[in-house]
């Protein structure tokens, strides 16, 4: 009996609980059917305290241009998904998010990202954060970050938004179907050769009957007859031997046409491959710069662009003096280290006595040396 009460009990307690829920939603959704949104308030919530690529007023525009309705249209009208999905599809932004609280108020938290440098090389001008994401520079305001100027071709298209690294894989992966395509067109030609060979070993095949068989009307074949058929069946069988080396000639000829350009698209793989992970020694090698109080002051400008080999090389423009800095190409951490620690302690011990104008070109491209050029 008293476990039938606690049963009951428990299922009354549910219930009580399930009548709650469905009260106080059905309630809201009174409240958000007949309230208005009586404020919006936009709060920029990002690292940037001193430059912003965007203000409030801004966003208020974005959703104004979207034609998304908000102050007097009830609470259940207004598209929340739509605002956030507006605002987001700016480059600059990080995350958005949108809600109305009790009150009426429409509340829209926006992060903005933070760029680490700026690119502004060949019809390029794009920001660019730590993790690789590139968007456009807005053009109405600036973050001050470390500028990279030059021949460089970034690794994505000019105007595009979005991680570098997914760019580069969409393209690896429309590379690789390519490559698939082709292997498959590789079938019919696999199929061929099977063929040709097949046919070679039935011509290999081939003989002359034995000799001195009853022939045409019971007349004994001659040595001249047989002879003559010996020498047409050999005829027939390099007949078909130049036929077939000819079929096998050019199904090798398809074949290798179509691998060279399978070879052609995993060239290309390997130089898309090579842009991104320049892209991405370039971005450690200015996070370097920037964690280093002496370097982040002293580097006002980078210059770079690509060699003919195809590597990233960088030439530094320093705020003491008139020369320029060839730093050469771009490698891991240590080797940036290494770099710049030859380079700080030429200028401690060599600048400092023989004066700073006199160079006009200090390069440590070379491992363990310094070459300097008036």
């Amino acid at each position: 009996m008293q476990r039938a009460w606690r049963i009951v009990g428990f299922l009354l307690l549910w219930g009580f609980v399930v009548g709650f829920v469905v009260y106080f939603n059905s309630r809201a959704s009174r409240h958000r059917a007949s309230e208005q949104v009586t404020a919006l308030q936009v709060e920029l919530v990002d690292s940037l305290p001193d430059e912003t690529l965007m203000s409030r007023k801004l966003v208020e525009q974005w959703i104004s241009q979207a034609g998304i309705h908000t102050v007097g249209v009830t609470i259940s009208e207004v598209d929340l998904v739509g605002i956030e999905r507006c605002i987001r599809s700016n480059g600059f932004v990080d995350k958005a998010s949108a809600y109305v609280t009790h009150d009426g108020v429409l509340h829209i938290d926006v992060s903005q990202r933070k760029p680490v440098m700026r690119l502004v090389v060949d019809g390029y001008d794009c920001y660019v954060t730590q993790e690789g994401y590139v968007f456009p520079s807005p053009g109405r305001s600036a973050v001050y970050v470390p500028v990279v100027s030059g021949s460089y071709a970034p690794p994505t298209p000019r105007d595009y938004v979005g991680q570098a690294k997914e760019h580069i894989s969409a393209l690896v992966a429309e590379s690789n179907e390519r490559i698939h395509e082709l292997q498959l067109q590789k079938k019919p030609l696999f199929d061929r050769e099977k063929e040709i060979a097949d046919s070679v070993k039935r011509a290999r095949g081939l003989k002359v009957d034995k000799r001195g068989g009853i022939r045409y009307k019971g007349w004994l074949e001659s040595d001249e007859e047989f002879n003559k058929r010996v020498i047409a069946k050999r005829l027939e069988k390099n007949a078909l031997y130049r036929r077939y080396r000819y079929w096998r000639a050019v199904n090798d000829k398809n074949i290798a046409a179509i691998t060279a350009r399978q070879d052609l698209e995993r060239d290309k793989q390997k130089k898309l491959q090579k842009r991104y992970e320049d892209f991405a020694k370039l971005i450690n090698f200015v996070k370097y710069i920037e964690k280093d109080s002496f370097w982040s002051a002293e580097i006002v400008q980078i210059v770079a662009s690509t060699m003919s080999s195809g590597d990233l090389q960088l030439q530094l423009i320093p705020r003491s003096g008139t020369y320029t800095i060839d730093f050469g190409q771009v490698g891991d951490e240590e080797q940036t280290e290494e770099k710049l620690d030859k380079l700080y302690a030429f200028y401690q011990n060599g600048l400092t006595n023989l004066g700073w104008e006199t160079f006009s070109t200090i390069s440590v491209r070379y491992k363990g040396q310094v070459v300097c050029r008036k």
